[in-house]
Formats: structure tokens, sequence, C-alpha cells
């Protein structure tokens, strides 16, 4: 496994992929790898013969620096579980590196990007896509896999990649979950014993909105009340987001369930935000 720190390092690590005719997939993350990571890793290597994961916490899609400072991190961690996977190249880039000095350019889907959980996170998705642009721009990957967990982010990441003509295939991963159903995050071992056993609210709640939905003459409605309703009985949790949208447009839906819904909550617990999403069938 080749570990590249420049950028002048990672291309000329996958100059050599290409040169012996691979084509690459590859997985953006944050580091603090967990078992939803490495599952976006098989489902590359799945795609694409050859597999590159890079490891940046881009401070640009953080709202609050105390936020950024607490992110969780394990570099040689991270790397010993990339290389037990089979991983080709990790790109670990400094901030200079990916933001030079003087650099102003933005990318940002606009209407995408500030509505939904936009926003309750103003700026969060024009962070993502300006750092995604500028790691697709160095890697070039054909094929790039994202978590359905942050449902709207893969939505605005597909957006993009199509307004801006990138050839890379956008793949979703399915949201992997621990045992009581809480969706795998890094943020999930910052929440205290009470926030985490709070926490599976969250998958509660939608597996009871799908519940209810199945029901006859089941309203869009009734999906919100349902969630709405299970995370305020919960004292640990503050409920931050609650959208219902089409799961192809994510424009809001109303009245009768007719197509399948997105849903996507999120909830604070303490000073720690968690997501969690679901698409409901009709």
């Amino acid at each position: 496994m080749q570990i590249c720190r420049t950028v002048a390092e990672t291309r000329a690590a996958i100059a050599a992929l290409r040169a012996s005719g691979k084509t690459i997939g590859f997985v953006p993350t944050m580091g603090y790898l967990h078992q939803g990571h490495m599952s976006l890793v098989s489902r590359a290597q799945g795609a694409a013969p050859a597999t590159v994961v890079s490891i940046f916490v881009n401070p640009t899609q953080f709202g609050e620096a105390a936020d950024l400072d607490a992110y969780p991190r394990d570099e040689e961690r991270d790397l010993t579980l990339l290389r037990d996977a089979g991983v080709d190249v990790v790109f670990l880039p400094d901030v200079a590196t990916m933001y030079p000095e003087g650099n102003e350019t933005i990318v940002e889907t606009t209407r995408l990007a500030n509505m939904l959980h936009g926003k309750v996170r103003p700026g969060h998705f024009r962070g993502v896509t300006s750092v995604v642009a500028r790691l697709f721009n160095i890697v070039q990957p054909d094929v790039a896999v994202f978590g359905e967990k942050d449902y709207q982010q893969l939505q605005v990441i597909r957006r993009m990649v199509h307004d801006l003509h990138f050839p890379i295939e956008i793949i979703g991963g399915t949201t992997v979950r621990e045992k009581d159903g809480l969706a795998m995050s890094s943020r999930n071992v910052r929440l205290s014993a009470e926030d985490r056993a709070a926490a599976v609210v969250l998958s509660r709640a939608l597996s009871a909105a799908e519940v209810a939905a199945r029901q006859p003459g089941a309203t869009v409605d009734d999906i919100r009340d349902t969630i709405a309703n299970m995370i305020q009985a919960e004292p640990s949790a503050t409920l931050t987001g609650l959208d219902t949208v089409s799961a192809e447009s994510l424009e809001n839906l109303f009245g009768p369930i007719t197509e399948p819904v997105a849903v996507m909550i999120s909830v604070q617990f303490s000073d720690i935000l968690l997501i969690d999403q679901r698409v409901i069938q009709a």
C-alpha cells in the first residue's frame, strides 16, 4: 500500500496503476474509520481493480472550530485497517495541500446545498463539494463511493458530477449499523454513555415510521408525526431536522404516499449532532 501526502506523489502512484491497465475506485473519508467506511472500500474494490482512499478532515465543512478540533483522529489505526483491506493508495494531504495559500475557488450546488440539512448547517455542503471537487481532480477516479447515511450529501455529489461533467460513476453504499441499530459514525465515540444509549431512538423512529407508512391511507404527515413523537419522548434527544422528500428530486412531499419518500433526520445529543436516513417505499 502506497501512502502519499502530496499531489505529485498521489498522481504518480495512480499513473502507475493506470499504466498496468487498472481502473480506479475511490473512497474519500475524514478518517477514524469504522466498518461503515470499510464497507464503502469493499464496494469500491468490487467496482474497480485498484482502490484509492483519502483521509482528510476538511475544515470548510465544519460550522464551528470546536467541532473541527474535537473530530476524532487515529492515522495509525486507519492505515492498518486500509492495509489489511488491500487498498492500493492512501492520500493523506494536509490543509495547505488542499487549500493552497490564496485559494479563492468554491464549488456549490446552489439549490441542493441550501435546503433541508443544509439549512441546519449553513455552508456545510459547499465545503463538501469544494473539497470533493479538488479530490476528484487529484485522484481522477473512474468510480467513487459515498455512504447513503448522508442521503443529501450523496445527491449533492451526484448533482455536482453531472453538472461539471466529471467522468466518474458515483455509487451509494448502504448504511452500516451497530447491533442495536445505531448508524455507524465517527462521531459515536464522542457520545456519553447516556447519550449513546439514547441515540438508538433515531433508527427506532425510522423503523416505526416505515410501519406507519404501510397503514391504509397513510400520509407523509403520519411519517413525520411518528418520528417527531418518538424523538421528542427521548429526554436526551433534540430533533433539529426532519425532512420528508422525494427520493429523486429532494423536493418536499405532502399528502398521500405515492412515491418513495426519503426521510432524513438530524438529532442533537449534548454537543454531538447525529444524522440518519431511510427511503420508505409507498
